[in-house]
């Protein structure tokens, strides 16, 4: 085979692992992208660069699927900067980070752009958005979101509690509707507001205000509960859905007995409820405020095994870090809430840390596997979040993002080099900007020794560390999800997004739309298909009786220029309207 000129870069020695593990490899890169896997490249390719992996795992650089940066409501965090410094130096070339929308924020334009620059040529690693919906208008549904999501953004973020960020039930499946109809992903932090707003009252009642308050307002039960909820309205509504940062045995349980039904149901889970429970928040001095988060640490050791056994038995389908930190020793940052753990913020430091702990506690001890790491880390929520064509695996064709470990015990023997010396870490060690983390003093006996981005080293650790710089990374437009779709199955007959006429409604003789009924009112709506392409574009006209005197007043007409509405939702207008409007009598929808 003739050598061709174009390879930037091979990887030898490399022990490639994605869904397989395969030794002895080495990876050949141009332009960004891994273009062969073979052995003895070098001699095909003589003039490219060498990078020995000495026999260690190579993975694919890690993608954090859920991280805060640079947001409002923490000023003390990291900045896109170094939050993105910190990801490289822990293996992870992508992060998909939030823009979130105030709940007076009517337009999800603004917040986009301002997050565009906030990011822009400020990122060491590539990087992507998820929108945080508080105030899902139907401007927003409806006229937006599509727009967005033609330029890359193609997932949203839910919350059932906080209060200023927290949808009823009614409103997400709302939201659902526009994310099926969109392809959209749709993730959901699961907690039951109500509970913890009660828990919380008691609590400060009782003057139980240090920051162990804060696990006992927010017990397993209101996660469960809200679990089983959530998964609930994605089931009627169609819509895949995954649940972020899972804690309970319960609801892990919840997810495991949905998945068991066929129902498009995915989870996360972070290192942190993977190696703490709820005593790192009693510590003195006020240091439990560091491992304030929600949902919150928990009691029992049993919740802790359970997320182990749910990464083991596919649960879970990705670890995130939820990297949502405030500096400790802040007046705005944790302790902000020394009077009452009300005002602590949540969250915790972990993007750096992420893959090593993971790593180590997980594959190093056998919990579990490097493929099963791969899936969790990279592979899975590429594919959840719309990279599944460009990240998340080694194979000719993506981009060359690689983690590359140092030798384990067993491929040091093998291939005559040596294992890194093992270290306790300490907070100095890290490129966050913030003046703590929770696994200080955790001992590790492994990290990424190299990060590539797209082919270009971007640390290495035994050569001071980082090599790449601020702006090297890019934004990413992103797709629909490749790992889950709706599954066009309902909880009964009634299909609520069809515009046909049910198998009810043909045998009775309704072949021109459905007519809904309620409250003594009924709405006739004939579908596109059983009207002429001219007339469908016509004006519509709602007419009916006015509420005043509904017997004797003519009707009252109220005419909808084309354009300005879309089926789908006028349904439910033409409902609202029969109902209040035409009282007990009939209310007739047709076309002028």
């Amino acid at each position: 085979m003739k050598a061709t000129p174009g390879i930037d870069l091979i990887i030898i020695n490399a022990t490639a692992t994605a869904s397989d593990v395969v030794p002895n490899q080495d990876i050949a890169i141009s332009d960004g992208k891994i273009v062969l896997l073979g052995q003895n490249l070098p001699a095909l390719f003589p003039s490219a660069a060498t990078l020995d992996a000495e026999g260690a795992y190579v993975t694919p650089g890690g993608v954090d699927s859920h991280v805060h940066l640079q947001q409002d409501n923490s000023p003390t965090g990291d900045t896109w900067e170094s939050g993105t410094r910190s990801a490289i130096a822990g293996g992870t070339t992508t992060v998909l980070a939030f823009a979130s929308q105030k709940r007076t924020d009517e337009s999800l334009f603004p917040v986009v752009e301002e997050y565009h620059r906030r990011a822009g040529g400020q990122a060491y690693c590539d990087y992507g958005f998820h929108l945080i919906l508080t105030n899902p208008t139907p401007t927003v549904l409806d006229k937006e979101l599509p727009v967005l999501v033609s330029s890359g953004i193609s997932s949203v973020k839910l919350y059932m509690t906080y209060q200023p960020m927290r949808l009823g039930d009614g409103e997400i499946l709302d939201v659902m509707e526009s994310t099926r109809r969109l392809g959209m992903t749709t993730m959901v932090h699961a907690e039951n507001h109500e509970m913890i707003q009660w828990m919380t009252e008691k609590l400060e009642a009782r003057r139980r205000t240090e920051p162990y308050g804060h696990a006992l307002a927010r017990p397993n039960i209101a996660e469960d509960e809200a679990t089983y909820r959530v998964i609930s309205l994605s089931e009627l509504a169609d819509v895949p859905i995954l649940i972020v940062h899972m804690s309970s045995k319960l609801a892990a349980a919840h997810v495991r007995a949905a998945q068991t039904r066929l129902l498009p149901v995915h989870a996360e889970t972070c290192p942190h409820y993977l190696f703490f429970t709820s005593e790192r928040l009693k510590g003195e001095n006020f240091e439990g405020a560091k491992c304030v988060c929600s949902p919150a640490l928990r009691e029992d050791p049993m919740d802790l095994e359970a997320m182990w056994a749910g990464l083991a038995n596919s649960t879970f389908t990705t670890v995130s870090s939820d990297h949502a930190p405030s500096k400790f020793d802040h007046p705005l940052g944790k302790k902000k809430g020394t009077s009452s753990f009300t005002q602590i913020p949540n969250g915790l430091p972990g993007l750096e840390t992420r893959l090593p702990t993971m790593f180590c506690g997980g594959v190093l001890t056998g919990r579990i596997s490097i493929q099963k790491f791969v899936e969790l880390t990279s592979s899975n929520p590429a594919k959840l979040y719309g990279l599944g064509s460009t990240k998340g695996t080694i194979q000719p064709g993506f981009d060359a993002d690689l983690t590359i470990w140092y030798p384990t015990p067993e491929q040091a023997a093998s291939h005559g080099t040596s294992v890194m010396t093992p270290f306790q870490l300490s907070n100095d060690m890290l490129h966050h900007d913030i003046d703590y983390t929770p696994f200080e003093g955790m001992e590790f006996t492994n990290w990424p020794r190299y990060t590539i981005l797209r082919g270009q080293t971007v640390w290495n650790r035994d050569a001071g560390g980082i090599t790449g710089s601020k702006g090297d990374g890019a934004f990413l437009k992103r797709g629909p999800s490749t790992l889950s779709k709706p599954r066009n199955v309902f909880v009964n007959e009634f299909n609520p997004y069809s515009r046909e006429p049910s198998q009810a409604a043909k045998s009775s003789g309704r072949d021109d739309g459905e007519t809904l009924t309620g409250h003594s009112s009924s709405v006739k709506l004939r579908s596109p298909q059983s009207c002429s392409a001219k007339a469908w574009k016509r004006p519509l006209r709602l007419a009916g009786p006015t509420q005043a005197s509904p017997v004797t007043q003519s009707p009252r007409t109220t005419i909808i220029p084309p354009g300005s509405w879309n089926p789908p939702r006028l349904w439910k207008n033409a409902v609202a309207y029969a109902i209040i409007v035409a009282g007990v009598n009939a209310c007739e929808a047709g076309y002028a």
